[in-house]
């Protein structure tokens, strides 16, 4: 079986995120940091809505802020902005998630999405109280899904499982959206990729070169088609965009000018030992540490994945490469991207204003000398009126 191949003249969704862990101009250094700030986190929402982002992605985790109250303040201060927020089986009861899912849909007036979260390192979910092994981990999410969609449907549920029971339950008041809002997720194990099949709609990759990418995708198509589904696919990546390749592969060595090697061991061995994810094994394995091992695939940068969990990879180039590379993931199946840079505020803006036009992305804009007269360029109207006075 082989992936359908996506035109590269259908736009992609390019979703951008919410820094609620922090965010600052350097990895592994307090300098020129910003700490989770509500106030920061709107201006970089208002700025995204603003600029033609459809969504964002709120992380979860115990060094962020919670990604469903955060939202919930964000949503009234944006207009079209949809919500990427953590759904987390095994640390919440479905019945409850069922109701935070209606609330926070019916708020935002059908903006919310959900990202299942099933968590990829055994110590800190020890913190939450869950002990379940890896492989059950997804299997228990299954039950969790399949209770909750069905009461966010408006079902009355009776559910007799391994790892849950509910008698009568029930959700009086429905989100939004019909008839769930959409369900996001990602792991790159069997097991997450069988979940995956049965139960969502958008399965999620980290940045891989575009041939592991197109594997992955392959695999996770055909379980999905063995069970008479269909998938979607979106990847999430850095970015690092400059109007020159020498410009943009700078800002990618500045980021991690204060990393010592210290901190890119110490990272390292916590992501291969402490953690039972195979996706952040796949991460750690591009790159195995070493800075001069950090360009994976063309324009593809691993350095943040050197003391950063998750997402690791950053595409890095003038806008004609990233965006060919972009082509590129399209190509295997990939529609939508879930984008962050450091700082994301400014960084945002980057992306915009250089990359989407690229893409055919973002808000219309006047064409300069056609409508806008200002200090940066004479519209038409101040150049007739130079000739009529010539």
């Amino acid at each position: 079986m082989t992936l359908t191949v996506v035109s590269p003249e259908k736009p992609l969704d390019f979703f951008w995120f919410i820094p609620t862990h922090g965010d600052g101009r350097y990895l592994g250094s307090s300098d020129q940091q910003r700490p989770q700030d509500f106030r920061y986190f709107r201006e970089i929402a208002q700025a995204v809505d603003r600029l033609g982002f459809p969504g964002v992605l709120l992380p979860t985790g115990q060094n962020c802020e919670d990604s469903w109250i955060t939202a919930a303040g964000l949503a009234p201060f944006t207009e079209k902005l949809k919500f990427l927020v953590a759904l987390r089986p095994g640390v919440v009861s479905p019945a409850f998630a069922a109701r935070q899912t209606a609330a926070l849909d019916r708020l935002s007036n059908g903006r919310l999405l959900l990202n299942v979260v099933v968590g990829g390192n055994p110590v800190e979910l020890a913190g939450d109280g869950v002990f379940t092994p890896h492989d059950e981990r997804y299997a228990q999410a299954g039950e969790f899904l399949d209770i909750w969609r069905r009461l966010v449907s408006g079902e009355d549920v009776t559910f007799h499982g391994k790892y849950y029971r509910v008698e009568g339950g029930r959700l009086d008041i429905l989100p939004v959206q019909k008839p769930v809002p959409p369900v996001y997720f990602g792991g790159s194990s069997d097991a997450g990729q069988d979940l995956a099949a049965e139960q969502v709609d958008k399965y999620l990759t980290w940045g891989e070169p575009v041939h592991l990418v197109a594997e992955k995708l392959q695999r996770a198509k055909a379980r999905a088609a063995a069970r008479g589904r269909k998938l979607s696919f979106g990847i999430r990546l850095h970015f690092i965009v400059r109007e020159t390749e020498a410009d943009a592969w700078a800002a990618a060595d500045r980021l991690i000018a204060h990393v010592t090697d210290a901190q890119i061991e110490n990272a390292q061995q916590r992501f291969l030992k402490e953690m039972d994810s195979v996706g952040q094994r796949r991460m750690s394995e591009l790159h195995g540490g070493r800075r001069d091992k950090l360009v994976v695939a063309p324009n593809l940068w691993a350095g943040v994945g050197l003391v950063r969990g998750g997402a690791g990879t950053a595409l890095v180039g003038t806008p004609d490469q990233v965006a060919e590379r972009l082509r590129e993931y399209q190509a295997v199946g990939i529609d939508t991207v879930i984008g962050s840079g450091y700082p994301h505020l400014e960084e945002a803006y980057r992306v915009a204003e250089l990359l989407f036009p690229k893409l055919g992305l973002g808000t219309a804009s006047h064409a300069v000398g056609e409508h806008i007269a200002n200090e940066f360029a004479v519209g038409n109207h101040g150049a007739r009126r130079l000739q009529a006075s010539s």
